[in-house]
């Protein structure tokens, strides 16, 4: 059984929130707060009674979202009041201040998303074939001393006979191309078949693609590809984006110091996952190369096959294979390109093959350390 609450009354003064002139009116307060005066009645709920900060004796009431208040001295009525009113000391104002502050902070967030999602790459495809050679070529420069860190520093590979026989073979793929800027290929020692496309024309060779190409043509078709992003200046719109949103992340995250762009622009270049319309244009255009420089343009087929085949054996992924397991198709349309001819002799000769596939000289052996005889 519900007790009926012990109607309290008292008189205060009634400010309509319209003008300044005060409407005496007498206060009761049992189950709601009844306020009547002369031509006024007011019927409030409890639970929507908010009091304003006074000096006391004096309480201002009133209701939430209403510009209607009512001050009073009444002591018996201001303890009454709080003791059924459980929201009477709750600030609106700044709940909702704070509400709007959130709410405005998740669409800044979202906001911020979309553009990294669908606007930095827009701006990035516009802006790469603007960059200047030169200013791409020092930026090339600095990624490629990031990604060789990231990489973990593994050691350049230059074997002056190799080094001098993989000089030649790029000049003679390139030789009339059109490329922004000329080549520089590096191979270093790596575990991974991989090679990776930086801007101002830079292409580091991993050196287990030597390991698993089969022939010169196959390393000249993976050559020839990553001259197809350099064509395309892909490396430097995948960094340029990856820069911009790592900027915007970094604003999101609040990291203003640089460190989560630079991470982002070195894993870009590292892990650039072109589109597939970039990787068929790379494809198409590396064919193309191929075949003007004289070599089998199916030959790239043949390495991405074998890749893919060892990938899937061993349980992993190289970082060549970005668009796996679209390899098949990528595969069939590359043997489309090249038709069915075949050139009479590969790029290389059997010799210079080999010298080239010894580019990174065997590690040498640690010495055995001598054995000691105890004292």
């Amino acid at each position: 059984m519900t007790v009926p609450a012990e109607t309290v009354t008292a008189t205060g003064t009634l400010f309509d929130g319209r003008s300044a002139r005060p409407n005496p009116v007498t206060l009761r307060l049992g189950e709601r707060l009844e306020i009547t005066g002369a031509g006024l009645r007011e019927d409030w709920n409890p639970f929507d009674i908010r009091a304003g900060e006074t000096e006391p004796p004096t309480m201002r009431i009133g209701l939430a979202g209403n510009p209607v208040r009512v001050e009073f001295t009444d002591r018996a009525l201001a303890e009454a009041l709080v003791a059924r009113c459980p929201d009477l000391r709750l600030d609106d104002e700044a709940r909702g201040g704070v509400l709007r502050l959130v709410l405005w902070s998740i669409a800044a967030g979202v906001s911020v998303l979309l553009v990294a999602i669908y606007g930095v790459p827009v701006a990035a495809g516009i802006l790469a074939p603007l960059v200047p050679q030169p200013v791409e070529s020092r930026f090339g420069l600095a990624v490629d001393g990031q990604v060789v860190s990231l990489l973990g520093d593994p050691p350049l590979c230059a074997e002056p006979a190799a080094k001098a026989v993989l000089d030649r073979l790029v000049a003679r793929m390139t030789k009339g191309a059109g490329l922004p800027g000329d080549p520089v290929v590096s191979v270093r020692r790596h575990k991974v078949a991989n090679a990776l496309t930086l801007p101002g024309a830079r292409v580091i060779v991993l050196s287990d693609i030597l390991a698993k190409a089969e022939t010169p043509d196959e390393f000249g078709g993976i050559l020839a590809h990553e001259f197809g992003h350099v064509a395309a200046r892909d490396p430097t719109r995948a960094v340029i984006t990856a820069g911009g949103v790592s900027f915007l992340l970094s604003l999101v995250l609040g990291d203003l110091t640089g460190s989560t762009v630079i991470v982002g622009v070195g894993q870009a270049a590292i892990s650039a996952g072109y589109s597939r319309d970039a990787e068929r244009a790379a494809d198409a255009y590396g064919v193309a190369m191929l075949i003007r420089a004289g070599g089998d343009g199916a030959a790239l087929a043949s390495i991405l096959e074998r890749i893919d085949a060892e990938a899937d054996a061993e349980g992993s992924l190289t970082g060549f294979l970005h668009s796996h397991p679209y390899t098949k198709e990528r595969a069939a349309k590359i043997r489309s390109l090249a038709g069915g001819t075949r050139p009479d002799k590969p790029l290389l000769s059997k010799e210079d093959w080999q010298t080239l596939r010894g580019i990174c000289p065997a590690e040498p052996r640690t010495p055995a350390k001598p054995a000691t005889t105890p004292l």
